[in-house]
């Protein structure tokens, strides 16, 4: 196989993928509940704490603003925890990918069955932060269905970009520098917690460019019961991620894993 060939699409994944199902179906509870909790602590607390202390944001009340950001950024971590702390277990320390591998399956099957187990999952917990909204009564829009439809884009972008991380990584440690230099940065400056046009130019400009905007840009006006303007090309942008850091991964694994 050519290293830097085309990822191989088949069917073969299905087993990988349905193989890590089981397995999580014996802590599924305990692994929601952990999903959950940071970002319902972000929403009630920023909401209603900090959120009673400012005026409206975008002709809405704060925790109705934060909520959407939430949800986003709720299936990004997700997303991203699975494709590289989960998914670095399963190849480097335990061993998992090797067993797997002795089948007739190969590598581009099993790195298509991470990333499509990462986005599973994450897929989940936005559904578990949109009940929460829902149930709150933070958005009643029919609009706000599609969020759900949104959510396996938003899965298998960020799990893509963060299985190429593992692919370099050689311990749980180097994990740090990617949620460091990448994932707080944006949900810092991708509107989750306030406006991208309140931010600098410069940081405006760098913002435009990051895959958590694009997915926020989406998310937020269905949850507040308007069509998101530009929503196609919002979605081209996620799915040209998606397909990158997907091929770049796959790359990667082969060259780490079949010398």
């Amino acid at each position: 196989m050519r290293v830097f060939a085309p990822p191989s699409m088949s069917l073969r994944f299905v087993p990988v993928w349905r193989r890590n199902l089981l397995v999580w179906r014996k802590l599924a509870i305990p692994s929601i509940l952990g999903n959950l909790a940071d970002p319902l602590i972000y929403v009630l607390g920023l909401g209603y704490g900090l959120g009673s202390m400012l005026p409206e944001v975008g002709g809405v009340p704060y925790i109705a603003f934060l909520a959407a950001g939430m949800v986003c950024s709720s299936t990004m971590n997700s997303a991203t925890f699975e494709a590289m702390y989960s998914a670095f277990s399963r190849m480097h320390v335990q061993r998992t990918w090797d067993a797997i591998m002795n089948a007739p399956v190969d590598l581009d099957d099993v790195v298509l069955a991470e990333l499509a187990w990462a986005a599973s999952k994450s897929v989940l917990s936005g559904v578990a932060i949109l009940a929460v909204v829902w149930l709150l009564g933070l958005s009643g829009s029919a609009l706000s269905l599609w969020a759900i439809a949104l959510l396996p884009l938003i899965g298998l972008t960020f799990g893509a970009l963060a299985l190429a991380v593992t692919a370099m990584a050689r311990s749980y440690d180097f994990f740090m520098y990617y949620f460091t230099l990448l994932i707080t940065p944006m949900n810092l400056v991708c509107g989750v917690f306030f406006p991208v046009e309140q931010l600098p130019a410069a940081f405006q400009a760098i913002a435009a460019f990051l895959p958590l905007t694009h997915a926020v840009a989406i998310a937020r006006p269905l949850l507040l019961g308007q069509i998101p303007p530009d929503a196609i090309l919002h979605a081209l942008v996620l799915l040209a991620y998606a397909a990158a850091g997907f091929y770049a991964a796959t790359v990667l694994f082969r060259r780490r894993l079949l010398k």
